[in-house]
């Protein structure tokens, strides 16, 4: 499938179902994640877009082809006090969060996820934010490379479990820009 014609913009009301449906679905396949059943109350708030946008700081962006079909999405945290993950994530000042990265997928690896998070990382600058904040998992291995190649580093004091998974954070400084390898 050729996913590359596409735009990104803040969901529509009427996407909300099917968006969180698309991010249910890509997170129960990756292997080594828990399955809806296991973790019933994190899945409910992947597939609730319409709370998540009624939060004064956070913004649900999708990357939507010329014809509206959704390919992926990504949530906006303007305000750290409500990233809304487990650890500490949410004392950190100055900084920007990026949360729920999720590329349908037939369209993994078309760079899809890598618009999307650098979408967010203009958002954070042109808010004047010094960092932007990110949460991965092992099961998001495609993920977690390109953050890295994109200049995020680990932040290993803002780890913590959710359940019996083991969620990493990263940070970015914007101070710094991104790293060498942001051209792949």
């Amino acid at each position: 499938m050729q996913c590359s014609n596409y735009r990104i913009r803040k969901v529509k009301p009427e996407e909300f179902s099917r968006l969180g449906q698309l991010t249910v679905d890509v997170y129960a396949s990756l292997p080594g994640m828990p399955k809806v059943d296991e973790q019933p109350d994190y899945y409910g708030m992947l597939r609730d877009v319409a709370t998540r946008v009624g939060r004064s700081a956070i913004s649900v962006f999708a990357a939507v082809s010329d014809s509206g079909e959704l390919r992926g999405s990504v949530d906006f945290i303007a305000d750290m006090k409500q990233y809304g993950s487990g650890g500490t994530a949410s004392t950190i000042a100055n900084a920007a969060g990026i949360r729920l990265l999720a590329v349908t997928p037939e369209c993994r690896g078309q760079g899809i996820g890598k618009a999307l998070t650098q979408f967010c990382i203009e958002q954070a600058r042109e808010l004047g934010k010094a960092k932007v904040i990110l949460h991965s998992t092992k099961a998001m291995a495609t993920a977690w490379t390109m953050y890295e190649r994109m200049g995020f580093e680990r932040l290993a004091e803002i780890d913590f479990k959710q359940g019996n998974l083991d969620v990493f954070g990263f940070r970015l400084n914007l101070e710094t820009g991104l790293n060498k390898d942001d051209t792949r």
